[in-house]
């Protein structure tokens, strides 16, 4: 199970996006056969499109829950529920290290793969500090 960061998201859903044609390649060809969405991930995919500057053409919040029902909709999408143990595990990531704190949410999707097995698929570096994630790096990963 693939578990994509929401750059990947963003990147997939707008043609225009300096990543588009990575995520893109991702999707098709080195995605796994599952792939997980988050309620995280769910809600900065609605909050984040329908903003200027993020992507190309912001989304109106029709058009944001379309794209979103499409992607899930797809057979290998799936909405995961919240593993049992995921808040120890993301108890244990924000306070074992100096966490920045534009980081806590980059700390949940981790806790996430981690409890889930799932594999973290992201463009940002940041993912590598967590020790023991299964991270899956796209392109030319950069500090966000």
């Amino acid at each position: 199970m693939d578990l994509p960061d929401l750059n990947v998201w963003l990147a997939l859903i707008d043609q225009n996006h300096v990543h588009h044609a990575v995520a893109e390649r991702y999707w098709e060809g080195s995605a796994d056969a599952q792939l997980g969405f988050t309620r995280v991930s769910m809600l900065g995919l609605l909050r984040l499109s329908t903003q200027p500057r993020v992507l190309s053409r912001p989304l109106s919040n029709t058009e944001a829950w379309n794209i979103y029902r499409q992607l899930s909709a797809a057979p290998q999408v799936t909405f995961l529920p919240e593993p049992a143990t995921l808040e120890t595990t993301f108890a244990t990531l924000t306070t074992t290290t100096a966490l920045p704190n534009r980081l806590w949410t980059d700390a949940y999707l981790a806790a996430f793969a981690l409890t889930s097995g799932a594999r973290l698929v992201s463009f940002d570096a940041d993912f590598t500090r967590f020790p023991g994630l299964n991270f899956f790096p796209l392109g030319n990963p950069s500090v966000s």
